[in-house]
Protein backbone atom coordinates (compact mmCIF):
# COMPACT_ATOMS: atom_id res chain seq x y z
CA UNK A 1 0.00 0.00 0.00
CA UNK A 2 0.99 3.51 -0.75
CA UNK A 3 2.13 5.85 1.99
CA UNK A 4 1.20 9.73 2.26
CA UNK A 5 2.48 11.99 5.16
CA UNK A 6 0.17 15.19 5.40
CA UNK A 7 1.65 18.39 6.69
CA UNK A 8 -1.20 20.62 8.42
CA UNK A 9 -4.20 19.60 10.22
CA UNK A 10 -6.46 22.21 9.00
CA UNK A 11 -9.77 21.23 6.94
CA UNK A 12 -7.34 21.06 3.80
CA UNK A 13 -5.16 18.63 5.45
CA UNK A 14 -7.82 16.54 7.07
CA UNK A 15 -9.99 16.47 3.85
CA UNK A 16 -6.57 15.51 1.57
CA UNK A 17 -5.84 13.04 3.72
CA UNK A 18 -9.47 11.58 3.96
CA UNK A 19 -9.60 11.72 0.26
CA UNK A 20 -6.45 9.48 -0.16
CA UNK A 21 -7.65 7.01 2.64
CA UNK A 22 -10.86 6.44 0.25
CA UNK A 23 -8.75 6.03 -2.55
CA UNK A 24 -6.51 3.10 -0.59
CA UNK A 25 -3.64 4.74 1.33
CA UNK A 26 -2.28 4.60 4.15
CA UNK A 27 -2.35 8.39 5.69
CA UNK A 28 -0.16 9.75 8.44
CA UNK A 29 -1.29 13.43 9.08
CA UNK A 30 1.23 15.41 11.28
CA UNK A 31 -0.13 18.37 13.29
CA UNK A 32 2.60 20.85 14.88
CA UNK A 33 -0.74 22.41 17.47
CA UNK A 34 -2.77 20.28 20.04
CA UNK A 35 -5.47 20.35 18.21
CA UNK A 36 -7.18 20.08 14.47
CA UNK A 37 -8.21 23.02 13.31
CA UNK A 38 -6.22 25.68 15.38
CA UNK A 39 -5.79 28.11 12.99
CA UNK A 40 -7.42 29.78 9.88
CA UNK A 41 -10.12 27.19 9.93
CA UNK A 42 -11.16 27.51 13.41
CA UNK A 43 -11.03 31.23 13.43
CA UNK A 44 -13.05 32.18 10.07
CA UNK A 45 -16.47 33.67 9.37
CA UNK A 46 -17.87 30.15 8.69
CA UNK A 47 -19.34 31.06 5.33
CA UNK A 48 -20.28 28.25 2.66
CA UNK A 49 -18.98 30.80 -0.39
CA UNK A 50 -20.91 30.44 -3.34
CA UNK A 51 -18.02 31.44 -5.79
CA UNK A 52 -19.53 34.28 -6.87
CA UNK A 53 -16.33 36.73 -6.89
CA UNK A 54 -13.83 34.62 -8.95
CA UNK A 55 -12.58 34.34 -12.35
CA UNK A 56 -14.10 31.81 -14.35
CA UNK A 57 -12.13 28.87 -14.85
CA UNK A 58 -9.97 29.80 -12.17
CA UNK A 59 -8.99 27.06 -9.69
CA UNK A 60 -11.15 29.43 -7.18
CA UNK A 61 -14.51 29.65 -9.48
CA UNK A 62 -14.27 25.82 -10.23
CA UNK A 63 -13.84 24.62 -6.89
CA UNK A 64 -16.02 26.88 -4.73
CA UNK A 65 -18.61 26.64 -6.88
CA UNK A 66 -18.66 22.66 -6.79
CA UNK A 67 -17.44 22.55 -2.82
CA UNK A 68 -20.29 24.64 -1.93
CA UNK A 69 -22.19 21.77 -2.70
CA UNK A 70 -20.34 19.10 -1.80
CA UNK A 71 -19.46 20.65 1.80
CA UNK A 72 -22.77 21.33 2.41
CA UNK A 73 -24.00 17.35 1.69
CA UNK A 74 -20.75 16.14 3.52
CA UNK A 75 -22.74 18.19 6.68
CA UNK A 76 -25.65 17.15 6.41
CA UNK A 77 -24.50 13.18 5.54
CA UNK A 78 -22.13 13.30 8.78
CA UNK A 79 -24.42 15.77 10.95
CA UNK A 80 -22.63 19.49 11.01
CA UNK A 81 -24.74 22.11 11.44
CA UNK A 82 -24.95 23.87 8.43
CA UNK A 83 -28.17 26.15 6.41
CA UNK A 84 -28.21 27.68 2.78
CA UNK A 85 -29.77 30.71 3.52
CA UNK A 86 -28.13 33.34 0.92
CA UNK A 87 -27.10 36.43 0.83
CA UNK A 88 -26.98 40.08 -0.67
CA UNK A 89 -23.81 41.90 -1.77
CA UNK A 90 -25.13 45.95 -1.77
CA UNK A 91 -24.26 48.93 -3.43
CA UNK A 92 -24.51 51.58 -1.58
CA UNK A 93 -23.86 54.09 -3.89
CA UNK A 94 -24.61 55.23 -7.79
CA UNK A 95 -20.36 54.20 -8.05
CA UNK A 96 -20.44 50.73 -7.22
CA UNK A 97 -23.26 49.72 -10.12
CA UNK A 98 -20.65 48.86 -12.39
CA UNK A 99 -18.81 46.64 -9.91
CA UNK A 100 -22.31 45.13 -8.78
CA UNK A 101 -23.09 44.18 -12.69
CA UNK A 102 -19.72 42.55 -12.82
CA UNK A 103 -20.31 40.09 -9.96
CA UNK A 104 -23.77 39.37 -11.53
CA UNK A 105 -22.00 38.74 -14.49
CA UNK A 106 -19.21 36.79 -12.95
CA UNK A 107 -21.85 34.94 -10.86
CA UNK A 108 -23.75 33.84 -14.09
CA UNK A 109 -20.42 32.55 -15.53
CA UNK A 110 -19.63 30.32 -12.93
CA UNK A 111 -22.97 29.06 -12.05
CA UNK A 112 -23.69 30.65 -9.32
CA UNK A 113 -27.39 31.12 -8.82
CA UNK A 114 -27.79 35.42 -8.16
CA UNK A 115 -29.87 37.94 -9.46
CA UNK A 116 -30.20 41.49 -9.29
CA UNK A 117 -32.52 43.14 -7.12
CA UNK A 118 -34.06 46.81 -6.13
CA UNK A 119 -33.55 48.55 -2.80
CA UNK A 120 -36.89 47.22 -2.16
CA UNK A 121 -36.33 44.01 -2.87
CA UNK A 122 -33.25 44.10 -0.86
CA UNK A 123 -35.33 45.21 1.86
CA UNK A 124 -37.91 42.41 2.01
CA UNK A 125 -34.70 40.02 2.71
CA UNK A 126 -33.23 42.68 5.09
CA UNK A 127 -35.23 45.31 6.50
CA UNK A 128 -32.17 47.69 7.63
CA UNK A 129 -30.23 47.52 4.56
CA UNK A 130 -29.25 50.49 2.65
CA UNK A 131 -28.33 50.27 -1.01
CA UNK A 132 -29.26 51.43 -4.78
CA UNK A 133 -28.96 48.03 -5.82
CA UNK A 134 -28.20 44.60 -4.54
CA UNK A 135 -27.23 41.15 -5.88
CA UNK A 136 -29.36 38.16 -3.82
CA UNK A 137 -27.04 34.59 -3.67
CA UNK A 138 -29.39 31.97 -2.99
CA UNK A 139 -26.46 29.22 -2.47
CA UNK A 140 -24.10 31.04 0.29
CA UNK A 141 -24.62 29.16 3.40
CA UNK A 142 -23.04 29.02 7.02
CA UNK A 143 -21.69 26.41 8.70
CA UNK A 144 -19.71 25.04 11.68
CA UNK A 145 -16.13 24.41 9.61
CA UNK A 146 -14.32 22.93 13.11
CA UNK A 147 -17.26 20.36 13.17
CA UNK A 148 -16.43 19.28 9.67
CA UNK A 149 -12.95 19.05 10.96
CA UNK A 150 -14.43 16.85 13.73
CA UNK A 151 -16.27 14.98 11.49
CA UNK A 152 -13.06 14.24 9.65
CA UNK A 153 -11.23 13.46 12.58
CA UNK A 154 -13.95 10.57 13.15
CA UNK A 155 -13.91 9.30 10.25
CA UNK A 156 -9.64 8.92 9.41
CA UNK A 157 -9.79 7.22 12.98
CA UNK A 158 -12.38 4.24 11.42
CA UNK A 159 -10.35 4.30 8.36
CA UNK A 160 -6.82 3.59 10.64
CA UNK A 161 -5.13 6.41 9.98
CA UNK A 162 -1.99 7.80 11.77
CA UNK A 163 -3.25 10.88 13.32
CA UNK A 164 -0.51 12.74 15.26
CA UNK A 165 -1.14 16.18 16.78
CA UNK A 166 1.49 17.86 18.79
CA UNK A 167 3.92 16.55 15.68
CA UNK A 168 6.07 19.19 13.82
CA UNK A 169 7.70 18.67 10.80
CA UNK A 170 11.63 19.16 11.51
CA UNK A 171 13.38 18.21 8.32
CA UNK A 172 12.41 16.74 4.76
CA UNK A 173 14.50 14.93 2.40
CA UNK A 174 14.17 12.12 -0.34
CA UNK A 175 14.03 8.92 0.85
CA UNK A 176 16.79 7.21 0.21
CA UNK A 177 15.53 4.25 -1.14
CA UNK A 178 13.01 6.48 -2.90
CA UNK A 179 9.79 8.66 -1.82
CA UNK A 180 10.41 11.10 1.34
CA UNK A 181 11.58 11.18 4.70
CA UNK A 182 10.13 13.79 7.52
CA UNK A 183 11.96 14.01 10.51
CA UNK A 184 10.05 14.97 13.45
CA UNK A 185 11.50 15.23 17.37
CA UNK A 186 10.70 11.29 17.93
CA UNK A 187 11.34 9.52 14.64
CA UNK A 188 11.77 9.85 10.91
CA UNK A 189 8.93 8.88 8.88
CA UNK A 190 9.13 7.31 5.77
CA UNK A 191 6.79 7.63 2.82
CA UNK A 192 5.71 6.98 -1.16
CA UNK A 193 4.55 10.85 -0.94
CA UNK A 194 4.44 14.02 0.72
CA UNK A 195 1.60 16.63 1.01
CA UNK A 196 2.18 19.98 2.44
CA UNK A 197 -1.04 21.78 3.94
CA UNK A 198 1.03 23.76 6.28
CA UNK A 199 -1.28 27.16 5.78
CA UNK A 200 0.55 29.88 7.24
CA UNK A 201 3.46 27.96 7.49
CA UNK A 202 3.62 26.39 3.46
CA UNK A 203 6.47 28.01 2.23
CA UNK A 204 8.49 26.94 5.13
CA UNK A 205 7.62 23.62 4.35
CA UNK A 206 8.23 23.99 1.05
CA UNK A 207 11.56 24.94 1.46
CA UNK A 208 12.72 22.54 4.21
CA UNK A 209 11.51 20.51 1.58
CA UNK A 210 14.22 21.56 -1.05
CA UNK A 211 12.11 24.05 -3.36
CA UNK A 212 11.77 27.02 -3.94
CA UNK A 213 8.45 28.21 -3.90
CA UNK A 214 6.89 31.24 -6.48
CA UNK A 215 5.59 33.09 -3.74
CA UNK A 216 5.83 34.04 0.01
CA UNK A 217 3.39 34.05 2.63
CA UNK A 218 2.42 37.17 4.12
CA UNK A 219 0.08 37.10 7.14
CA UNK A 220 -3.20 39.15 7.13
CA UNK A 221 -4.88 39.58 10.54
CA UNK A 222 -8.92 40.04 10.35
CA UNK A 223 -10.29 41.21 13.54
CA UNK A 224 -13.75 40.80 13.98
CA UNK A 225 -16.32 42.29 16.27
CA UNK A 226 -20.33 41.34 16.62
CA UNK A 227 -23.37 42.98 17.78
CA UNK A 228 -24.60 43.27 21.07
CA UNK A 229 -27.38 40.63 21.81
CA UNK A 230 -30.39 43.19 21.79
CA UNK A 231 -29.09 44.56 18.44
CA UNK A 232 -29.12 41.70 16.47
CA UNK A 233 -32.50 41.30 15.31
CA UNK A 234 -30.64 44.86 12.84
CA UNK A 235 -29.43 41.80 10.37
CA UNK A 236 -31.38 38.43 9.11
CA UNK A 237 -28.69 36.66 7.10
CA UNK A 238 -25.33 37.95 5.24
CA UNK A 239 -24.95 41.49 3.75
CA UNK A 240 -21.66 42.28 2.03
CA UNK A 241 -20.43 45.39 0.34
CA UNK A 242 -18.61 45.14 -3.19
CA UNK A 243 -15.55 44.61 -3.00
CA UNK A 244 -12.73 46.01 -4.39
CA UNK A 245 -11.80 43.69 -7.39
CA UNK A 246 -7.65 45.18 -6.61
CA UNK A 247 -7.87 43.43 -3.27
CA UNK A 248 -8.43 39.47 -2.33
CA UNK A 249 -10.62 40.59 0.63
CA UNK A 250 -14.00 40.73 0.63
CA UNK A 251 -14.79 44.07 2.64
CA UNK A 252 -16.42 44.02 6.43
CA UNK A 253 -19.45 42.52 5.99
CA UNK A 254 -22.48 41.45 8.22
CA UNK A 255 -22.99 37.66 9.08
CA UNK A 256 -25.50 35.48 11.16
CA UNK A 257 -24.45 32.58 13.01
CA UNK A 258 -25.65 29.57 13.32
CA UNK A 259 -26.23 30.31 16.75
CA UNK A 260 -28.11 33.63 16.22
CA UNK A 261 -25.36 35.75 16.94
CA UNK A 262 -24.17 38.31 14.21
CA UNK A 263 -20.38 38.67 13.34
CA UNK A 264 -19.25 42.22 11.72
CA UNK A 265 -15.90 42.14 9.91
CA UNK A 266 -13.43 41.62 9.23
CA UNK A 267 -10.40 44.11 8.07
CA UNK A 268 -7.45 43.33 7.04
CA UNK A 269 -3.90 44.38 8.25
CA UNK A 270 -0.26 43.24 8.40
CA UNK A 271 0.29 40.56 11.24
CA UNK A 272 2.97 41.07 13.40
CA UNK A 273 3.79 37.43 13.48
CA UNK A 274 2.82 34.65 11.42
CA UNK A 275 0.37 33.70 14.09
CA UNK A 276 -0.30 37.19 15.18
CA UNK A 277 -4.51 37.36 16.38
CA UNK A 278 -3.66 40.49 17.97
CA UNK A 279 -1.21 43.73 17.68
CA UNK A 280 0.45 42.59 20.82
CA UNK A 281 1.65 38.92 18.89
CA UNK A 282 5.18 39.67 17.97
CA UNK A 283 7.57 37.78 16.08
CA UNK A 284 11.19 39.28 15.25
CA UNK A 285 12.32 36.24 13.07
CA UNK A 286 8.98 36.83 11.35
CA UNK A 287 8.91 40.49 10.98
CA UNK A 288 12.83 40.39 9.80
CA UNK A 289 11.60 37.78 7.20
CA UNK A 290 8.83 39.75 5.85
CA UNK A 291 11.14 43.46 5.80
CA UNK A 292 13.92 41.07 3.64
CA UNK A 293 10.78 40.19 1.11
CA UNK A 294 11.11 42.77 -1.81
CA UNK A 295 7.37 41.76 -2.71
CA UNK A 296 5.98 43.13 0.61
CA UNK A 297 8.10 46.54 -0.06
CA UNK A 298 5.73 46.86 -3.97
CA UNK A 299 2.72 45.82 -2.38
CA UNK A 300 3.15 48.44 0.15
CA UNK A 301 4.20 51.22 -2.31
CA UNK A 302 0.71 50.25 -3.84
CA UNK A 303 -1.56 49.85 -1.27
CA UNK A 304 -0.10 51.46 2.37
CA UNK A 305 -2.06 54.90 1.62
CA UNK A 306 -4.66 54.89 1.70
CA UNK A 307 -6.19 51.24 2.15
CA UNK A 308 -2.92 50.07 4.31
CA UNK A 309 -3.90 53.10 6.90
CA UNK A 310 -7.30 52.69 6.68
CA UNK A 311 -7.50 49.15 7.80
CA UNK A 312 -4.84 49.95 10.93
CA UNK A 313 -7.32 53.06 11.72
CA UNK A 314 -9.75 50.94 11.59
CA UNK A 315 -7.69 48.36 13.96
CA UNK A 316 -7.65 50.82 16.57
CA UNK A 317 -11.27 52.60 16.72
CA UNK A 318 -14.63 50.90 17.16
CA UNK A 319 -16.23 53.99 15.77
CA UNK A 320 -14.62 53.73 12.27
CA UNK A 321 -15.29 49.72 12.10
CA UNK A 322 -18.97 50.92 13.28
CA UNK A 323 -19.16 53.47 10.57
CA UNK A 324 -18.06 50.69 7.83
CA UNK A 325 -21.23 48.80 9.10
CA UNK A 326 -23.26 51.85 9.16
CA UNK A 327 -22.76 51.69 4.97
CA UNK A 328 -24.79 49.08 5.15
CA UNK A 329 -27.19 49.22 7.43
CA UNK A 330 -27.44 52.53 9.10
CA UNK A 331 -28.75 52.00 12.51
CA UNK A 332 -25.52 49.91 13.62
CA UNK A 333 -23.81 52.41 15.80
CA UNK A 334 -20.53 52.11 17.93
CA UNK A 335 -22.32 51.47 21.12
CA UNK A 336 -23.90 48.58 19.18
CA UNK A 337 -20.79 46.30 18.29
CA UNK A 338 -18.30 44.38 21.10
CA UNK A 339 -14.93 42.86 19.95
CA UNK A 340 -14.59 39.03 18.63
CA UNK A 341 -11.70 37.57 17.82
CA UNK A 342 -9.54 38.01 14.97
CA UNK A 343 -7.91 35.54 12.75
CA UNK A 344 -5.15 35.41 10.35
CA UNK A 345 -4.88 34.91 6.56
CA UNK A 346 -2.08 33.46 5.25
CA UNK A 347 -1.59 34.93 2.05
CA UNK A 348 0.98 34.24 -0.59
CA UNK A 349 2.52 37.37 -2.24
CA UNK A 350 4.91 37.10 -5.39
CA UNK A 351 8.47 38.85 -5.41
CA UNK A 352 7.13 41.74 -7.81
CA UNK A 353 4.38 42.35 -5.32
CA UNK A 354 1.32 41.03 -6.55
CA UNK A 355 -1.06 39.25 -4.14
CA UNK A 356 -1.48 35.66 -5.61
CA UNK A 357 -5.06 35.71 -6.64
CA UNK A 358 -6.21 32.00 -6.90
CA UNK A 359 -5.23 28.61 -5.20
CA UNK A 360 -1.69 27.97 -5.76
CA UNK A 361 -0.47 24.38 -5.73
CA UNK A 362 3.08 23.60 -6.69
CA UNK A 363 4.69 19.96 -7.34
CA UNK A 364 7.80 18.51 -7.38
CA UNK A 365 9.01 14.73 -7.70
CA UNK A 366 6.88 12.61 -4.71
CA UNK A 367 5.60 16.00 -3.20
CA UNK A 368 2.32 18.28 -3.66
CA UNK A 369 2.97 21.56 -1.74
CA UNK A 370 -0.59 23.68 -1.36
CA UNK A 371 1.19 27.35 -1.14
CA UNK A 372 -2.18 29.70 -1.44
CA UNK A 373 -5.74 28.17 -0.13
CA UNK A 374 -6.92 31.21 1.83
CA UNK A 375 -11.24 32.28 1.38
CA UNK A 376 -12.92 30.41 0.21
CA UNK A 377 -10.04 27.10 0.49
CA UNK A 378 -13.00 25.89 3.22
CA UNK A 379 -15.42 26.01 1.43
CA UNK A 380 -13.24 23.98 -1.15
CA UNK A 381 -11.82 22.05 0.99
CA UNK A 382 -13.18 18.58 -0.59
CA UNK A 383 -12.32 19.46 -4.17
CA UNK A 384 -8.81 20.43 -3.61
CA UNK A 385 -8.66 17.53 -1.61
CA UNK A 386 -9.37 15.45 -4.29
CA UNK A 387 -7.32 17.34 -7.05
CA UNK A 388 -4.40 17.24 -4.38
CA UNK A 389 -5.14 13.20 -4.46
CA UNK A 390 -5.08 13.54 -8.14
CA UNK A 391 -1.79 14.69 -8.71
CA UNK A 392 -0.28 11.79 -5.45
CA UNK A 393 -1.84 9.58 -7.99
CA UNK A 394 -0.34 10.45 -11.37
Amino acid sequence: MRTVVVIGGGIVGLATAWELTRRGLDVTVLEKEDRWAAHQTGHNSNVVHAGLYYKPGSFKARMSTAGNRSIVDFARQYGVPVEVCGKLVVATSEAELPALKVLAERAEANGVPAKLITPSEAREYEPEVSCVAALRVESTGIIDFPAVCSALVRLLDESDADLRLGTSALGIRPGRTGGVEVATGDEVIHADALVNCAGLHADRVARLAGLTPSARIVPFRGEYYELKPERRHLVRGLIYPVPDASLPFLGVHLTRMLDGSVHAGPNAVLALRREGYTWRDFSAKDLAEVARFPGVWRLARKYAYPTGLDEVRRSFSRRRFAESLARLVPAVTEDDIVRHGSGVRAQALRPDGALVDDFLIETARNQVHVLNAPSPAATSALEIAKHIADEVSS
